[in-house]
């Protein structure tokens, strides 16, 4: 029976992760390689570095789902924009301590209620986005209506949706 080359890599990572270790040392192939390269470029590990005389990989960082396609190992973000299928090498997910998931926080105007708690937000730079409440103001029973300025943390990966982290107390009421 033969090696995962993939899953040991993704078992050293999670390990590491679990660990709380910050360096990561795997073997060096042409697919750990292709694989080191996706997650860099992706922004998952912070750096690398190829120790010459034991052939292996330095790394820290990690989250995303890399392919086999017919032009090579890449991520499904990019075999969709190439329009190209594959078939799926492992699945990354997580944030090693120290990589936390990049969020903007915007301001906004709330300009419609739908259900569930979900409103349509007008950001300060015109894009309109769909803002659902946090888990804190829902505890707290903080109520927002159309018309509220509010405060939005919009994460890098899907800029169409936010949270509604804050509601901005309007000047001119007591409440």
């Amino acid at each position: 029976m033969g090696r995962d080359t993939i899953a040991d890599i993704i078992t050293s990572i999670r390990n590491a992760d679990m660990d709380r270790k910050v360096t990561v040392r795997i073997a060096s192939t042409n697919i750990t390689e292709n694989i080191v390269k996706i997650l860099l470029r992706e922004g998952f590990i912070e750096n690398v570095r190829k120790h010459q005389e034991s052939n292996k990989y330095f790394f820290g960082g990690m989250g995303i789902v890399i392919l086999s396609t017919s032009r090579g190992i890449m991520t499904d973000r990019e075999a969709r924009l190439e329009r190209i299928g594959g078939e799926i090498l492992c699945y990354i997910w997580g944030v090693l301590p120290g990589m936390k998931e990049q969020k903007w926080i915007h301001e906004g105007l709330i300009t419609e209620s739908l259900p569930n708690g979900m409103f349509r937000v007008r950001l300060d730079n015109e894009n309109m986005i769909l803002g659902y409440v946090s888990g804190k103001i829902r505890r707290s029973f903080i109520r927002i209506l159309p018309g509220d300025r509010v405060k939005i943390e919009v994460s890098r990966y899907d800029s169409t949706k936010g949270r509604i982290i804050y509601r901005i107390r309007n000047k001119d009421s007591n409440n």
